[in-house]
């Protein structure tokens, strides 16, 4: 059976994914004050955290229409798969969904799934990756639905952050009771239950806040021989090796995917921010 894997732009996939036709990522928008761009290949990570840096207003992201999700439906293949941000975060998941319903209205019943990664960035690409597995395993549609299901619900998200301003403005940290104030160096740790972000852990400074997330990462991953883990970080590749260092001390993961983020990541992870997936 053909299939097709669409993905919002918050999803990181390797380069050889990003070229694979069965991929496509749909952009979302982002603004900075009057800097307004689509997060696609012309993303600059560089001139974005130079213009987050320089503006005074917190930088926003707005989700693809229902429209944009339709036309990447239309493809000619047998199973179509949508993975998007958590639908805590993002408005992502319901224009999928919306998407959906556009194109049978349009074009006739066909199989679509999409799938509220209850994650972001690394957990998008997990789902997605995982979703290609099965289906070139030759596992039938409804199989794969329920398989894609259980395992979004095993897959574990951190992350360390140097800076949690843009997720606090931008009201996704309504999960977290109470952050210590920054100006103490004091970093959470934080993780994601059902898709909303929770704090896990705190420490002083941010190498040991890195070091918890890996002892986290490893400690609590279930046959770790049997599963990837995904590291996504935003301009910080040495933070990123380090923590896998770490993480792969403790826990043998059959394989290891270090990227670096793109624009809706980046915006939200800020210069420094490290993502771990298991």
């Amino acid at each position: 059976m053909s299939f097709k894997i669409v993905v919002d732009s918050c999803c990181e996939l390797p380069e050889e994914m990003l070229l694979d036709k069965r991929f496509e990522r749909v952009p979302l928008g982002l603004e900075v004050g009057e800097y307004s761009i689509l997060d696609d290949e012309n993303f600059n990570q560089a001139e974005f955290l130079k213009k987050v840096a320089e503006c005074p207003k917190c930088p926003k992201s707005s989700c693809p229409s229902p429209e944009r999700f339709m036309e990447s439906y239309a493809e000619e293949v047998d199973h179509v798969y949508a993975v998007t941000l958590s639908s805590h975060l993002s408005g992502s998941y319901n224009s999928a969904v919306v998407g959906k319903k556009l194109y049978e209205e349009k074009y006739g019943k066909k199989q679509i799934h999409v799938v509220d990664s209850q994650s972001a960035s690394g957990g998008e690409a997990q789902i997605a990756l995982k979703l290609a597995e099965l289906e070139e395993a030759g596992y039938p549609f409804e199989q794969i639905v329920k398989k894609i299901e259980d395992y979004r619900d095993s897959v574990q998200t951190y992350f360390v952050l140097d800076n949690l301003e843009t997720l606090r403005k931008n009201g996704r940290l309504t999960g977290v009771k109470a952050l210590v104030a920054s100006t103490l160096n004091i970093k959470p740790v934080m993780g994601a239950d059902r898709g909303e972000i929770i704090q896990r852990s705190q420490t002083i400074g941010i190498k040991k806040a890195l070091g918890k997330l890996a002892e986290l990462a490893a400690a609590e991953v279930r046959r770790p021989e049997e599963r990837r883990l995904i590291i996504t970080h935003c301009n910080a590749p040495e933070r990123a090796v380090q923590v896998k260092k770490q993480i792969m001390a403790s826990a043998a993961f059959k394989e290891c995917i270090i990227m670096d983020t793109r624009g809706i990541s980046s915006m939200y992870a800020n210069d420094g921010g490290v993502i771990v997936t298991t």
